[in-house]
């Protein structure tokens, strides 16, 4: 199983800021460490092409975000202070996430060690996302004839706002997201399908309302490829999640979606999302849980069936 990291995922960030940059680098070294993942399974992204992003975002955002000059308004609403690094970090984690997904058509499952960015909007950032990275994933996937119908399953705590925008008028994408109904973003944009949950919402009732829908997603609505966006902010050590999930939890969680996943022979890429433990190494461990989880869910089966471009 291929997974993508880059060096470009960690940058500088102020010592009081609540991201956890560093995660990405602990996440990578726990999995070489436990030897989920073999340093040849670890592929490096480049960046991904301004002609790919914007296929989602608009010009006049590209220019900005690219010549550091957005209005502090816009920097306020993105959450991280810009610098040329940033770019190249969201730039990475784009072409980590439509590497991933490319990876997947032909193997069944591959993880991006970052990405998940679901709060970006054609013309802005916010929500610590500057770019859309599965969004434009899909739109490169449509435009270069790989797939058409497409699946965003988003298990994030907070509902994926941006990629909802991004796709409402669009028939051939499914979103689906199962998010806390008080937490981030005030002002929720409706997805296909929407589940918000109460604060304190625990495993079992969780998993209750998560596992109804996949059928409809999977069987129903049939994708042609799937991203799971595998955030791990519902763990109840979250600082910004407020709901009361374990590791345990977590970790049914994303056996379920990876198991209907592969029993409907649908590939799946996987994408870290957020996490903002009080203590980070439980962020790692739960970031870590997820592609262990995908490693044993798709070890050992046939690989999806390959598809190639229509052109």
């Amino acid at each position: 199983m291929y997974a993508l990291y880059s060096d470009h995922y960690i940058i500088e960030l102020p010592a009081d800021h609540p991201f956890p940059i560093q995660k990405y680098r602990l996440v990578r070294e726990q999995l070489l460490a436990e030897r989920t993942l073999s340093p040849e399974e670890l592929l490096e992204p480049a960046l991904a092409a301004p002609t790919d992003l914007r296929l989602v975002h608009t010009e006049d955002y590209w220019q900005r975000l690219t010549s550091g000059t957005l209005p502090e308004s816009a920097i306020r609403r993105l959450g991280l202070p810009w610098s040329e690094a940033l770019v190249r970090r969201s730039r990475a984690s784009v072409q980590g996430t439509l590497t991933t997904a490319r990876i997947a058509i032909r193997d069944g499952i591959a993880v991006n060690l970052a990405g998940g960015t679901h709060h970006a909007f054609p013309d802005r950032g916010e929500g610590y996302c500057a770019l859309n990275d599965i969004a434009i994933a899909i739109r490169c996937l449509q435009h270069d004839g790989w797939i058409q119908r497409m699946a965003v399953i988003d298990c994030d705590v907070h509902q994926g706002n941006g990629t909802a925008a991004i796709f409402a008028d669009e028939p051939d994408v499914y979103t689906f997201s199962i998010h806390g109904a008080n937490n981030y973003p005030l002002v929720k944009v409706p997805g296909t399908l929407d589940i918000s949950l109460p604060d304190g919402t625990g495993d079992d009732e969780y998993l209750r309302a998560l596992e109804p829908v996949l059928p409809r997603i999977l069987s129903e609505f049939r994708p042609g490829l799937v991203f799971y966006l595998a955030g791990v902010d519902p763990h109840e050590g979250d600082r910004l999640g407020r709901l009361r999930l374990t590791h345990a939890g977590l970790r049914q969680r994303d056996e379920l979606v990876l198991r209907a996943c592969r029993d409907a022979s649908i590939p799946v890429a996987v994408t870290l999302g957020g996490g903002y433990g009080q203590d980070i190494q439980d962020t790692v461990e739960a970031h870590c849980n997820t592609v262990q989880a995908a490693r044993a869910v798709f070890d050992g089966t046939p690989p999806v069936q390959e598809q190639r471009p229509s052109k």
